[in-house]
């Protein structure tokens, strides 16, 4: 055997199938290590001795199929096979190569899908000629019926509100993929400064035209607890996410 080898003599209790075990001990012999302890059915753990054990067993049916008593060594099996070491007088060992079925043949590879452009979304064809013209009418034709029929104080939070539709669509849209999670954990717990608004329509300025009745009370109550939750929750996702990206 090649140096560095272990040899574990289960029989060492009854002085060992190896020349040179030693009953009791552990030794090293020609750079190989020889395990000779004669207590090492305590030494094992109970699943370790059941799977010897059952490997014995199914080695046995293998081994006598006809459950009469006589062993049959199957040299056409290929794990019999390659566990005979000497049959017969003669040493079989090594086993021939197994043979192995012919492998199936490999499906056609598909043809690669070239991505559109690079925006971190992947893959995607520009919108035509027609369908944006169509896209920005409506768009144009819902802003004027908004300006023209929608009150004035509206007016300033619908504007703000668009603004802030278009900057985080194209902040999202240009983000690798891999930080998505990240990006919009964080910036849905930065969007919950609506929870300001929630406290003051809780308690209004003096000059807001005194206290709100109890049905905004408790929309603002609702408001401020699931603006929390996302505000903590959003936290806690990102901060969860990056540390995978860390060593």
């Amino acid at each position: 055997m090649k140096a560095g080898s272990v040899i574990v003599d289960m029989a060492a209790e009854q002085g060992g199938n190896c020349e040179l075990t030693e009953p009791g001990q552990a030794v090293v012999k020609h750079g190989v290590t020889i395990i000779g302890y004669t207590d090492l059915p305590s030494r094992l753990a109970k699943q370790s001795s059941t799977m010897y054990a059952s490997n014995l067993f199914r080695l046995a049916e293998e081994l006598c199929k006809t459950k009469d008593g006589i062993i049959d060594v199957n040299m056409e099996d290929d794990a019999i096979r390659g566990l005979t070491v000497i049959k017969d007088g003669g040493i079989t060992w090594p086993p021939p190569p197994p043979n192995l079925p012919a492998a199936k043949p490999k499906p056609a590879a598909a043809a690669p899908v070239t991505k559109q452009g690079g925006h971190g979304h992947g893959a995607g064809e520009p919108m035509s000629a027609g369908s944006l013209a169509t896209v920005f009418g409506v768009g144009a034709l819902l802003f004027l019926l908004v300006g023209l029929y929608a009150p004035a104080a509206f007016l300033g939070h619908f504007t703000v509100f668009v603004l802030a539709c278009f900057v985080g669509y194209m902040v999202v849209w240009n983000v690798t993929p891999a930080l998505h999670t990240p990006l919009m954990s964080v910036t849905n717990a930065i969007s919950s400064i609506i929870a300001i608004g929630a406290l003051v329509q809780i308690a209004p300025p003096e000059s807001g035209g005194g206290r709100p009745d109890e049905i905004i009370r408790w929309v603002a109550i609702v408001g401020i607890a699931l603006t929390t939750i996302n505000m903590f929750g959003g936290f806690a996702v990102t901060r969860r996410m990056l540390a995978m990206f860390r060593k």
